[in-house]
């Protein structure tokens, strides 16, 4: 069963080549953890779900790539085809000569209406080279021009199309200043027109991945490049083959139904994130030694704490004791909230992962009470290592980790909004004024209803 990867964006193709090519590179190395024939089904298993054969047997990539400039399009196409190992579509590209500059209402309302038929067309072609399409997986910035308003809406054309086929959207949370000026704007027409249209948004934030970088990965001069490879390999830990059921050799053929299945239990919570564990360059790999036991007690800690990666672990945060409400709830300090879980699903990847022990990640005190922990809490595995690490785990959250950046970008855009600042701007392309209130109106409904979990 297969997924089509939309790039929408500068920010969406730079990723996308390096999710396509995390992907690659894991599925076609070596493999000594594992039997040659397991190996043989979960390269098979990837390709099936992200690549597709052509005459000369090459693998082409089961994507669209979208952006209004052609210079990064031109240079993502031609990065695949140098590689030699994998490659983009020769006609699965839509570029034009004129940017959004950087304005939601320009992508969404100018591009979007101007270039459907001709975007559409690519991805119906697309999906037709599938035969079984399980969903469409979007990827863009969610502060720019084109990657957001554009992507708003052809991800809002793709529910109407395709109504039955599976959305997630990736989306790259903006660092909190210096990007650019109306990014705050920028990004609450996103988020809440993805609202409307998207089954998961699964969310990264700038600020985060950066950290990765200089602290875990010790780079000194830190390129988007560098961010991208992180990016990418987080979402080939989640996205890659895992096995469909305990002690089985088959792997799962619905990664997007499953996933949603796991994570998205109604539809008013829909914001996902994921940490990965362990995080090191390639040098240190070499040297370090880990235990499921340690991974998953690190791993389980940055869950409660909201911590992003091992630096950011507060041991204080502590789940609440049966019969007293979530730390957060009482009068703490903001520092030691917890943080509550709606679902959780962990991928563990590797030797001996069926020894490890899940029982930190099935305690009701991580969960909300409407939901029972037995439903809260999946797991998937694969004794296949991924990229080179010997044990490795992810964990995709739908949790409260967004609560204080969403809350954050929606006051700022309100202050913006209340002196009428740029509005003139939107304006004169068609987003009124009750457009931005039915947007703060729908944001400070996620934000109430993720707070009260």
């Amino acid at each position: 069963m297969s997924i089509v990867t939309v790039q929408l964006g500068q920010c969406g193709n730079q990723i996308g080549f390096e999710v396509f090519d995390a992907l690659f590179s894991d599925s076609h190395c070596s493999q000594g953890l594992c039997s040659k024939r397991e190996n043989e089904a979960y390269q098979a298993s990837c390709k099936e779900r992200f690549f597709r054969e052509e005459e000369n047997g090459v693998p082409v990539a089961r994507a669209v790539l979208v952006d209004m400039e052609p210079k990064v399009i031109n240079q993502t196409l031609s990065k695949a085809a140098q590689s030699g190992r994998w490659k983009y579509g020769q006609h699965s590209y839509f570029c034009q000569k004129q940017g959004s500059g950087n304005n939601w209402a320009y992508g969404y309302c100018v591009h979007g209406p101007k270039h459907e038929e001709s975007i559409m067309n690519l991805i119906q072609k697309e999906a037709e080279k599938c035969d079984s399409l399980r969903g469409f997986f979007i990827i863009m910035s969610m502060a720019g021009g084109t990657g957001a308003g554009l992507g708003a809406f052809v991800t809002q054309k793709l529910q109407d199309q395709y109504e039955n086929s599976l959305k997630m959207n990736q989306i790259i949370w903006p660092y909190g200043t210096g990007e650019v000026i109306v990014q705050n704007y920028n990004s609450i027409l996103t988020l809440s027109h993805l609202y409307r249209s998207s089954d998961a948004l699964l969310a990264h934030e700038n600020a985060a991945i950066h950290k990765i970088c200089a602290q875990r990965l010790n780079i000194k001069q830190i390129s988007f490049s560098d961010m991208n490879k992180v990016l990418a390999h987080q979402l080939g830990s989640v996205l890659q083959p895992t096995y469909s059921a305990e002690g089985s050799l088959h792997y799962r053929r619905n990664p997007l139904g499953d996933l949603m299945e796991s994570l998205v239990p109604h539809p008013e919570f829909k914001m996902l994130g994921v940490r990965n564990i362990p995080q090191m360059s390639e040098n240190l790999l070499a040297y370090s030694t880990f235990t499921w036991a340690g991974l998953l007690k690190h791993l389980r800690q940055m869950l409660i704490s909201n911590a992003k990666m091992e630096e950011g672990i507060d041991w204080r945060v502590r789940p609440p004791s049966s019969g007293l409400p979530p730390l957060g709830k009482q009068s703490v300090s903001k520092e030691l909230h917890f943080n509550t879980s709606i679902a959780n699903l962990l991928v563990l990847r590797g030797k001996g992962v069926h020894s490890a022990d899940l029982d930190g990640f099935k305690d009701p005190a991580l969960y909300t009470s409407w939901l029972k922990p037995a439903d809260a809490f999946n797991v998937w595995k694969t004794q296949r290592a991924f990229n080179k690490y010997e044990k490795s785990a992810a964990l995709v959250s739908n949790s409260q980790f967004l609560i204080k950046p969403l809350d954050m970008i929606v006051g700022k855009a309100w202050n913006m909004f209340a002196s009428k600042a740029y509005i003139h701007q939107y304006t004169k392309f068609g987003i009124e004024e009750e457009d931005f209130l039915d947007s703060f109106t729908l944001l400070e409904q996620v934000i109430a209803s993720y707070w009260n979990l």
